[in-house]
């Protein structure tokens, strides 16, 4: 984070704040969301992993937890929506693409570079427009999801977070949302080649491929031959993805037509708030090799590839949630060692107030021992209660509750 003054108000006061690790195997960086007052596994969904500002900005700058910077979580309560902007600024020259420069220029509200130097994040206050959230390198969010805070003010725009309603409603209408024909008003696909097939038009010619029996059987919901059903509706992923040139936002159009749709596909199902659906998605399209040419003549003989996807991205996500959470319950561990502790110093305190010996009387009769105790102690959670601690004179209540988080 560059300069804590850049933060504006409005994010600062509100107790929606995590921190975020980085993680980069095999080529991939993964930014797991952690919680500033236990280190541990954060959620955008769980606001008890959640921090203030300045809790979470002193972990960051303590150092005593291996965190990387500040992250804030959307919810729907803060009328706050992120336009995130990736792959849209040269991060030697600082010089934004043509595109950025316009949405960064329209928005005028704070707006920062991303963690990579690579994005932007923009801030405003308002309501996401009604839609899809996403097209190509424009993403739009207002709940479940967080934004990476690096303090990092693009020059030129307000240091506040503005309202601007009508010019948030105009970029999703111009970059997002989806026209009478099937794409935004301008856009470009994600990845592959050009959409230029209608949604008909694809189905008409997946089913008509040597392989469209395949096609078919998983269109119509069909799991047979396949060992879970999201077995089956990677199959059919990567079938869309296909025929489809690697267009996401198609594919997600045409994955909800078919009778393999079911509620998961729109849940949040990883800790960056990512759906199920947009998951899978981006590992069918990264999976898929080829993709079908509309230039080519005869379909009858195209065959949509049967692409193997590796489980490389979720197992890394899993071993470092599962490293985070041991660690956790090691500190817990030795937590409720020391309370353990204190509570045996607690109970030898409270016999020695009642004038007794606790060898003495376990000696002399183990059966009064266990009735005194009974009677004069109740443990529960991690905290001793005496509700009758009598030979002192003195004291008539003593409550100790001992509290390990």
């Amino acid at each position: 984070m560059n300069d804590e003054i850049t933060v504006p108000e409005r994010l600062r006061t509100r107790d929606q704040w995590i921190c975020w690790k980085e993680t980069k195997r095999n080529g991939e960086t993964t930014k797991i969301p952690i919680d500033p007052q236990t280190a541990g596994f954060a959620s955008t969904t769980d606001e008890g992993t959640w921090s203030n500002f300045e809790s979470a900005l002193e972990c960051v700058e303590s150092g005593s937890t291996p965190v990387d910077g500040l992250g804030f979580v959307f919810t729907k309560s803060d009328s706050l929506v992120g336009v995130d902007l990736d792959d849209c600024r040269d991060p030697d020259t600082g010089r934004p693409t043509e595109q950025a420069k316009t949405i960064v220029g329209q928005l005028d509200s704070y707006t920062e570079v991303s963690p990579s130097g690579t994005g932007y994040h923009v801030l405003v206050r308002g309501e996401l427009p009604e839609g899809r959230n996403r097209c190509g390198h424009v993403e739009m969010y207002d709940h479940a999801r967080y934004f990476t805070v690096t303090g990092d003010l693009v020059s030129g725009t307000p240091t506040q977070i503005e309202y601007r309603q009508r010019e948030l409603e105009e970029v999703h209408a111009t970059y997002v949302r989806e026209s009478d024909d099937g794409v935004p008003e301008d856009s470009t696909p994600e990845s592959g080649s050009s959409l230029s097939l209608s949604d008909d038009e694809l189905l008409e010619k997946a089913r008509n491929a040597s392989n469209g029996d395949k096609f078919d059987r998983l269109w119509n919901g069909s799991t047979v031959g396949y060992t879970s059903q999201s077995e089956a509706d990677m199959a059919l992923y990567c079938l869309l993805a296909f025929w489809t040139g690697g267009h996401a936002v198609q594919i997600d159009r045409l994955f909800r037509r078919s009778k393999l749709d079911r509620p998961k596909w729109g849940e949040v199902h990883y800790a960056d708030g990512s759906t199920y659906g947009e998951k899978t998605i981006a590992r069918a399209i990264e999976h898929t090799s080829e993709f079908y040419e509309p230039s080519e003549p005869r379909q009858s003989e195209v065959t949509a590839p049967s692409v193997e996807f590796s489980r490389d991205r979720e197992q890394i996500y899993l071993e470092e949630r599962g490293s985070l959470l041991r660690k956790q319950t090691m500190a817990l561990e030795t937590q409720l060692a020391e309370k353990t502790a204190r509570i045996e110093r607690l109970e030898r305190r409270l016999e020695t107030y009642e004038g007794r010996s606790p060898i003495r009387e376990q000696t002399s009769d183990p059966s009064r021992e266990r009735e005194r105790r009974g009677r004069n102690l109740f443990f529960g959670g991690y905290g001793v209660f005496s509700d009758d601690c009598r030979g002192s004179g003195v004291i008539s209540k003593t409550l100790f509750y001992l509290h390990p988080w």
